[in-house]
């Protein structure tokens, strides 16, 4: 396998907008991994059997990984047991992402086409920045977290490991999200959330 060859775990719908990134930028996806191998295989990439199986080979071959997850919680654990056993996770940036050169980015973030990240926002490892996407000054996102397509968040929100920030929602400035807080689609949220909490709305009611 070659320096530039690269492993996707994961190979659903998030997965191909994560290769088509890494194309994008040069990058060659080869092979996947995943619990069964897909019906459904666009990008005609080999299927190297699921990374949580004991039987998976790590010891001869030291991959690069991308994260094809959308789940939060799966793209933590897999991300975890992949830095477990001595690989390397890349991170990708979209060519038609709008990223401002003063932030701090983790590995195996993915920050997809349109999205715009502004001045001093840290990002913490295996994250999502999705689709069209708004990170305004000084936003601290944490660990594997996804910030779905058209969300905005203001200046100064903070948003806690795994949490997941739904589609066209809007945080206002200066909230902090919880840790694995689910906030719906079209939410509006105007006052910090508790951890492990849903909320949905306009303005953000807690379920």
């Amino acid at each position: 396998m070659l320096d530039k060859d690269i492993v996707i775990a994961g190979y659903s719908g998030h997965a191909y907008v994560v290769i088509e990134a890494a194309e994008l930028l040069g990058e060659n996806i080869i092979a996947y991994t995943d619990k069964i191998e897909a019906t459904k295989n666009p990008f005609s990439l080999e299927y190297l059997g699921c990374e949580t199986d004991d039987s998976f080979d790590f010891e001869s071959k030291k991959y690069q990984f991308v994260l094809g997850l959308g789940d939060n919680n799966i793209r933590f654990k897999t991300a975890n047991l992949l830095v477990k056993n001595n690989q390397d996770i890349m991170t990708l940036i979209h060519p038609e992402a709008n990223v401002s050169t003063h932030i701090s980015i983790g590995k195996g973030v993915l920050v997809a086409r349109g999205a715009c990240v502004n001045p001093f926002v840290e990002i913490g490892n295996y994250s999502i920045l999705n689709t069209g996407c708004s990170i305004d000054h000084e936003c601290k996102i944490g660990e594997a977290v996804h910030v779905a397509p058209g969300a905005v968040l203001a200046g100064n929100v903070k948003v806690g490991d795994r949490s997941f920030v739904g589609a066209n929602s809007v945080i206002k400035q200066g909230v902090t999200i919880g840790k694995d807080v689910i906030i719906g689609a079209g939410t509006v949220v105007l006052k910090d959330i508790p951890d492990h909490s849903k909320i949905v709305g306009n303005p953000g009611r807690i379920l």
